[in-house]
């Protein structure tokens, strides 16, 4: 045997490289199987980094536009619970919520929380988490329960959206697909509610509104950059507190007999009323003598259709097809 190869044979491991790269000459792949493993997901959340390995198999939603949003994308099968709705699921998603536990009908506790087990918390506002709340974000992932906010409800600068538009809402379902594991899903439902959009006609009679949230001593109305502004501009509305720089404000009777609004757009909430809303409107010395009162012309748009979610389009088409009637 010539030294060369009995050198070779001797040493196993330079045996076993000769081998390897004999190998890949004949064109057997050589890339490590680390290199297939997908690559976590992560997303910059209202200034929470949120990583994720896999799409969330065990999901607990906070408020109706995220369960909402979780169904239409088709995750029904792994939501685990729901809390703080804010009324009736629409019709064409009540079906594929059937056996999503309600955990409460308010935030839920961080106990009730970890006795879920979630792998997600997906959560309509920044306040449900807190300590008195379903816990403090950074608490939740040492635990390793992943924590997502519907981006359009980010508060700090350079987050929340100012103003919120349609195109911001869309771009929401898009990342929440991503999380979900749902993109094709998420891109047919963009598809869908932007052709819903286009054919909807604004009404053109320059008419302006109120959009009378909630409060009697004192109302809360819709401001200039949240929901309220961005379904109203898309109805053909002009909002009569479209210059105060927030989602919604605080104001008073007087003001809004000043401003005296063509339209009075009211929240109906199970709460919270339009009846009752109207109500009071009629029998408030104040507001009883505005025209818009007058002649009743009101608009009424369901409450969990004033957060940025999938029932915004379908707010828009309601408005003008209830400012058609009258």
């Amino acid at each position: 045997m010539p030294a060369t190869t009995r050198a070779l044979a001797a040493t196993p491991l330079l045996a076993l490289l000769v081998a390897a790269g004999l190998s890949g000459c004949n064109g057997a792949p050589t890339t490590p199987a680390a290199a297939a493993d997908p690559k976590p997901l992560v997303l910059d959340n209202c200034g929470t980094e949120v990583s994720v390995e896999a799409a969330p198999q065990r999901i607990l939603t906070i408020k109706s536009s995220t369960l909402e949003l979780a169904l239409a994308l088709g995750a029904g099968d792994r939501i685990i619970g729901s809390a703080f709705s804010d009324g009736p699921l629409p019709d064409d998603l009540a079906a594929s919520a059937e056996g999503i536990d309600v955990v409460s009908d308010k935030v839920p506790s961080k106990e009730a929380v970890l006795e879920l087990e979630p792998d997600l918390v997906f959560a309509g506002w920044e306040s449900n988490f807190s300590v008195d709340g379903a816990g403090e974000r950074a608490d939740l992932q040492k635990l390793g329960i992943t924590t997502y906010v519907a981006p359009a409800a980010c508060k700090a600068p350079g987050y929340m959206p100012d103003p919120l538009t349609f195109d911001a809402v869309f771009d929401g379902f898009a990342e929440a697909g991503k999380l979900l594991g749902e993109q094709d899903a998420a891109s047919a439902l963009i598809a869908e509610q932007r052709a819903a959009l286009d054919a909807i006609a604004p009404d053109e009679r320059g008419l302006t509104a109120l959009w009378y949230s909630s409060g009697t001593d004192q109302p809360f109305v819709g401001a200039g950059i949240g929901a309220p502004q961005m379904i109203m501009s898309a109805a053909g509305l002009d909002n009569v507190f479209a210059d105060v720089h927030d989602t919604w404000t605080s104001s008073s009777w007087e003001l809004i007999a000043e401003a005296d609004p063509d339209v009075i757009v009211l929240v109906d909430a199970a709460w919270n009323t339009a009846e009752s809303k109207i109500a009071l409107l009629t029998s408030n010395p104040v507001t009883s003598e505005l025209d818009a009162v007058q002649n009743q012309r009101f608009v009424i748009v369901d409450f969990p259709a004033t957060e940025a979610g999938i029932r915004n389009v379908d707010a828009v088409e309601s408005i003008v097809t209830q400012l058609g009637e009258q």
